[in-house]
């Protein structure tokens, strides 16, 4: 699956949840809702956000 860039998507791999900022190959760069320091990871260790992950997010920027 491919996501669009500014999705919120949980990686799985180190349960953090991330905005999509590029994707390379099989390799996809995130960085915390808000800004923050870029990481990368499988794409295969995404999913998408759930709502509740979306908005626990929004609060924790506000």
């Amino acid at each position: 699956m491919t996501y669009r860039t500014g999705a919120l998507v949980m990686d799985t791999g180190n349960d953090r949840l991330g905005e999509v900022m590029e994707e390379c190959a099989s390799v996809v760069w995130l960085r915390p809702p808000g800004g923050g320091r870029e990481w990368h990871c499988p794409r295969k260790n995404l999913r998408l956000a759930s709502r509740e992950e979306r908005a626990a997010a929004r609060r924790r920027s506000q």
